[in-house]
């Protein structure tokens, strides 16, 4: 398997690339009915409904009383980490606050020339849930970047679900949750458990917010369940672009361009775009050395031969413009002079500057979030953040003397509008006249 290089002056070039700018998993319609389904089955039955399709799809069967775990298993869980492990997630959720600290917002308060008290007050939510993933893959760095900022945003409750697995809990995923201050974990996965925060059962308290990735299922359950409360984002598969130059070592470009093609999904994007035909060659033959000594090749693969692609541009200027297009989750600016190419991005969720900032070290210790806009979702989305967890509420405090300022010209609005009511409510603060 060779993954291909491309050349953007090619016959055809242009129908290719915008495969990378429509990627993303698409939904078969049996599997929307599907949701549907399960969503309704546990807002009508609950806790009853958890544990049949933890049986059907997990081949778990549990207790009504397992469905939570207990603040004993999740000290256990942090115990039984070796002290290694332990520190390494300890020392990824200092550094992680550290930087959503900076991100916190105050409420403020002014006084205008009318004499109004006018503000905003900024409130952390009550009650958030996390969704952290199962399946193949052990995610305690997911439960570290969801629920730390939560926290340190001051929300009260952070309510965790995670898939039951027949193995037995994920020890690393449980100690990352104890670390990062989890109030509540339980054992529940898919659109099941997303349908639990949602509405509640008797064991799982209803939420304000869900957020954390998954799989197209529990994207479609959050997509289904928004507006009953708030999602974070609807995640898609990870992406990286790299924008590399000569001075980027080609061992470094393929190490990377593999990381995000390992995620598993099959849908990941993994792009090179550089003016050098010499290390886009140099890069494919790296990947092909370092991929044979990867445990998960197969999967990696695959996406490579689906999503993945060397590109050839002209210049850096035109790297940018296609990037730009993109606007991945990550984007690697493996350059020369990474700042002065960082001022022309738009597009991305996260970049890294240089050598030496791989989008691995962002994924688990660097601080800030690797909860990322993906599907060129970076146009207008931001990454996950302390102000994700708090919702802002406006103050108007006026006086009579700044009520009658401004009286007349609301009246008219209103009348503009066809609401006399509206009218009304101001005019009847005053004994006469219209003001």
């Amino acid at each position: 398997m060779e993954i291909p290089i491309l050349r953007t002056g090619a016959r055809g070039f242009a129908r290719r690339f915008a495969a990378f700018r429509s990627r993303g998993q698409r939904a078969a319609p049996t599997i929307a009915v599907q949701v549907r389904r399960i969503v309704e089955y546990v807002r009508r039955e609950g806790d009853r409904a958890l544990l049949a399709l933890s049986r059907k799809y997990d081949g778990v069967r549990l207790q009504r009383r397992e469905l939570r775990v207990s603040s004993r298993e999740l000290e256990a869980a942090a115990r039984a980490l070796t002290p290694a492990d332990r520190e390494a997630l300890r020392l990824a959720a200092r550094r992680i606050a550290a930087f959503h600290r900076r991100q916190k917002q105050a409420s403020w308060r002014y006084r205008d020339p009318e004499g109004l008290v006018l503000g905003q007050e900024v409130l952390p939510l009550q009650r958030v849930g996390v969704y952290v993933p199962g399946g193949s893959a052990s995610y305690p760095s997911t439960v570290l970047m969801n629920i730390v900022p939560a926290r340190v945003a001051g929300v009260a409750e952070v309510v965790m679900v995670t898939p039951p697995r027949a193995q037995g809990d994920d020890v690393a995923v449980l100690a990352a949750a104890h670390l990062a201050g989890a109030t509540a974990v339980f054992r529940v996965g898919g659109a099941q458990a997303i349908a639990a925060l949602a509405y509640g059962t008797e064991s799982i308290p209803r939420v304000d917010k869900i957020i954390g990735p998954g799989n197209l299922w529990v994207q479609m359950a959050k997509a289904l369940v928004f507006g009953r409360v708030d999602i974070d984002k609807i995640a898609g598969p990870s992406e990286v672009v790299v924008i590399a130059d000569e001075s980027a070592p080609a061992e470094y470009v393929a190490a990377d361009l593999l990381a995000q093609a390992e995620h598993g999904s099959g849908e990941e994007c993994a792009l090179l775009l550089t003016p050098s035909q010499r290390l886009a060659g140099a890069v494919r033959a790296e990947i092909q050395r370092q991929l044979a000594r990867l445990p998960r090749r197969a999967r990696i693969a695959a996406v490579l031969r689906r999503r993945s692609a060397l590109v050839v541009v002209r210049d850096l200027e035109e790297a940018i413009r296609l990037a730009e297009e993109v606007a991945p989750e990550h984007l690697e600016l493996m350059l020369r002079d990474p700042r002065r190419w960082m001022r022309r991005v738009r597009n991305a969720g996260a970049v890294f500057l240089g050598l030496y900032s791989p989008a691995a070290l962002g994924d688990y210790i660097a601080g800030p979030n690797h909860v990322l806009p993906t599907g060129g979702g970076a146009r207008f989305a931001s990454p996950l953040g302390v102000y994700d967890f708090v919702k802002r509420t406006s103050v108007v405090w006026a006086s009579r003397s700044g009520l009658a300022r401004l009286a007349p010209a609301a009246a008219r609005l209103a009348r503009l509008e066809g609401y006399d009511a509206h009218a009304a409510a101001l005019r009847c603060r005053f004994s006469a006249g219209e003001s």
